[in-house]
């Protein structure tokens, strides 16, 4: 029988429990001793969770599936990069405008199809994965980045592959990147036409994204969508 709130087998209690609490029981009830057990048991084998193959060890040992594995690792950097705000001191203008715009919209779900210049909005059916945006209230990438730079009074194409066509294109390097570029991923390298997702460029490494269905916007990094394929220059 599990256990909640972390859903302990008894057995597995037994080796883990703790009284984190300080009421003089171990109980896997209480969400401070069921923490700590989760923390003894991940950090188990002397494993060192700063290390992404032993931290993506100890998550497979939790629950053995892959795609588990997988959004562990996701929400994981995803609260580590929420963690860090960016730093908008010197961001102005347009600019500042746009990026406030995209980060007010944070928690907001994703929904595919939904979105525009006005907000969020009911999207459509169905995404590559059969996901559906009819009952969902949010944005999708483009619809995101319409929202955002309306805001700045620069009206978008709907589409991630048409907004490459607006303003000055940024090539795929190190370094090319300003705060307030659009990024953009595609399943073809150097070939626009193949392009599959749009994010807004916010600094050091990250971007505001609405990622996929099931998540929400957020800050990414850029490498957490594959296929980079450089940005575009509106601002």
């Amino acid at each position: 029988m599990l256990s909640a709130p972390f859903q302990f087998l008894p057995s597995t209690w037994g080796g883990v429990g703790e009284d984190a609490n300080g009421d003089g029981r171990a109980d896997p009830h209480n969400a401070d001793d069921a923490a700590l057990g989760a923390a003894i048991y991940l950090c188990g084998k002397g494993r060192d969770l700063t290390q992404r193959g032993q931290l993506k060890a100890a998550v497979l040992q939790y629950n053995q599936s892959g795609a588990y594995v997988a959004n562990v690792l996701g929400w994981i950097d995803q609260y580590t990069v929420a963690a860090k705000d960016p730093g908008l001191k010197n961001v102005t203008g347009s600019v500042r405008t746009v990026i406030e715009a995209a980060l007010s919209q944070r928690g907001v779900p994703y929904s595919w199809g939904g979105g525009n210049a006005n907000g969020a909005s009911y999207g459509i059916c169905c995404s590559p994965s059969g996901k559906s945006g009819t009952t969902v209230k949010g944005f999708d990438c483009s619809g995101l980045t319409q929202y955002a730079f309306a805001r700045a009074g620069i009206r978008l194409p709907r589409l991630a592959a048409d907004q490459a066509d607006v303003g000055q294109r940024i090539p795929a390097v190190a370094g090319a990147l300003r705060p307030g570029d659009l990024v953009f991923f595609a399943y073809v390298p150097g070939r626009d036409s193949s392009i599959y997702h749009v994010g807004i460029y916010v600094g050091s490494g990250r971007m505001i994204n609405a990622p996929r269905p099931g998540a929400v916007v957020r800050l990414d990094p850029v490498d957490a969508m594959s296929g980079y394929a450089g940005g575009a220059r509106l601002l």
